[in-house]
């Protein structure tokens, strides 16, 4: 599909003598860690309806069911019990807007040392408490996790601290490397493929290490969110790159440039990388659901997305895939918009602008023509005396080509129709409008897409900034529980003040996109 990236690397086998003892060096490292004074030996469980629906069996890796809900514990622990008495006197501090923070937290409280996380003020409220109540102390500065790494580390300067990484060293990534022990022990047979969702990449490393040294012949394949994919980008480039921009829908995996020792462990040892957008991982989390019953975040269900999309390419039976779910540290609220975006991701629901006639029995016949498809979604408000523009959600087969069979008999019926599910406005903003058109009073119209950080207090600044100089037409926001705030805008913006406009954006600071002549919003809005 062209939503999911892939990349082959090289094999093992290719591997030169020195790099496989680099394997063995941290094979060593993994089976010394001490890791099981706080983690639990996950369980690994069989994902029976995604074993049905694939055609392959089917494991998951439950991290998910850690004391932290991550397996970020694992890595932190083993790194914090081998400091020595000095380091430890002087207290551990690290950036973190979440579970390494809870896993630093938690390896602190039951050594005894003190603890300071530096979080970004949009880090969830749910996430600063779970700190807090594991005895660590939070700071919350910046809007994003490189702000905050960069107090952290003025901190080690003035404070005396000792910095422990998130991923980027060799004693977490042996912790990491435990996971890997245990699904080789746990399964029954050896895995034919091991799929790691790749943030900074110390749990692929960890993993790639541990099997390779070992099992060679079993895969080890890496998935990342198309919003942060640095492993894929330095796999292309040969070496490690930094992203220009990172997205943070899966905040667990929001990482901008692979680490050092990561990276030298993956550009020999992970077989593939597969890259998976938002919608697939909303997706993977419902299928987790519906097989455990276990609410992932988004990062936590990254490695089923790109399971299904390896199945799918690769068109394998009958082989042992194991996915790791590595956590379920997910925002109550975030799950209203996982749920409406799941089957969109899943190919099983398709969103339709189309035009009927404004006259009585048109909405009937419409949906006549849908057949057995429910519909999931519809808004509609009077128009004129001639068209009437529809907005509609129609859940349709898991069948190949499904989609388009269906636009396309809509339109040899007559239908002018447009299929916007991939359209970002559609999706966030416009699904929620739909109400009718602009009065001809309203000129000038120019309508952008915001993305501002999340924290109390930050819609009304944005408003007040955005208030003074230009009138509002069209406003539109709503919470999905993550980090960043989305808007869509209307201004009445005249010709000789977009100089002006121009300015002021780049002055707020926000991304930004002009959607004035997005199709949905001609239709819908205009």
């Amino acid at each position: 599909m062209p939503s999911c990236a892939t990349m082959r690397v090289r094999t093992e086998q290719n591997s030169p003598f020195w790099k496989m003892g680099m394997l063995n060096d941290y094979l060593k490292k993994i089976l010394a860690a001490r890791v099981y004074d706080v983690a639990i030996e996950s369980p690994l469980h069989t994902a029976n309806f995604l074993s049905e629906r694939l055609g392959n069996q089917i494991w998951v890796k439950r991290e998910d069911e850690q004391p932290v809900y991550s397996f970020k514990i694992r890595g932190a622990y083993n790194k914090v019990v081998q400091l020595t008495e000095e380091e430890k006197a002087k207290g551990v501090i690290a950036a973190s807007a979440g579970n390494h923070a809870q896993g630093l937290a938690l390896a602190a409280k039951k050594l005894g040392i003190k603890a300071v996380i530096v979080m970004p003020r949009t880090t969830p409220e749910i996430k600063v408490k779970s700190v807090k109540a594991r005895g660590a102390r939070v700071i919350l500065h910046g809007d994003a996790y490189d702000e905050a790494f960069e107090h952290s580390q003025k901190l080690v300067e003035e404070k005396g601290y000792t910095y422990i990484h998130p991923y980027d060293d060799p004693d977490t990534i042996a912790g990491q490397g435990t996971i890997g022990m245990e699904i080789i022990r746990q399964m029954p047979t050896l895995p034919d493929a091991i799929f790691v969702p790749v943030g900074g990449g110390g749990l692929a490393a960890g993993v790639a290490a541990y099997v390779k040294a070992l099992h060679p012949e079993v895969k080890v394949i890496g998935v990342e969110s198309t919003e942060s994919a640095c492993l894929a980008a330095a796999m292309k480039a040969g070496k490690r790159v930094i992203l220009p921009e990172v997205g943070i829908f899966a905040d667990g995996v929001a990482v901008a440039q692979i680490g050092k020792n990561t990276w030298e462990i993956c550009k020999d040892h992970i077989d593939d990388v597969i890259t998976c957008t938002p919608d697939e991982i909303c997706a993977a989390i419902k299928d987790v659901f519906d097989d455990t019953r276990a609410v992932c975040e988004p990062a936590g269900a990254l490695s089923v997305a790109g399971l299904k999309k390896y199945v799918e390419r690769e068109q394998c039976k009958d082989q042992n895939l194991v996915a790791i779910l590595s956590g379920a540290n997910v925002n109550f609220d975030r799950l209203r918009y996982i749920s409406e975006v799941a089957e969109i991701g899943e190919g099983r629901e398709i969103i339709l602008a189309v035009t009927i006639p404004e006259q009585p029995g048109s909405f009937q016949r419409f949906c006549g023509l849908l057949g057995k498809s429910p519909i999931t979604e519809f808004n509609y408000r009077y128009s004129d005396d001639t068209d009437a523009q529809i907005y509609v959600g129609v859940k349709v087969a898991d069948e190949p080509n499904a989609r388009q069979e269906l636009v396309a008999g809509l339109s040899a019926e007559g239908y002018p129709v447009l299929d916007i599910t991939d359209d970002e406005i559609a999706k966030y903003h416009i699904r929620h409008m739909v109400g009718g058109h602009a009065p001809k009073s309203v000129a000038d119209e120019r309508v952008y897409r915001f993305e501002f950080p999340e924290r109390p207090g930050a819609l009304l600044k944005f408003l007040r900034k955005l208030g003074k100089s230009f009138n509002i037409s069209l406003f539109h926001y709503r919470n999905h529980g993550a980090a960043y705030g989305r808007v869509l805008v209307g201004l009445q913006i005249t010709a000789d003040e977009r100089e002006q406009l121009q300015g002021y954006l780049e002055e707020l600071g926000y991304r930004y996109w002009d959607e004035t002549d997005n199709t949905v919003y001609q239709r819908f809005l205009r």
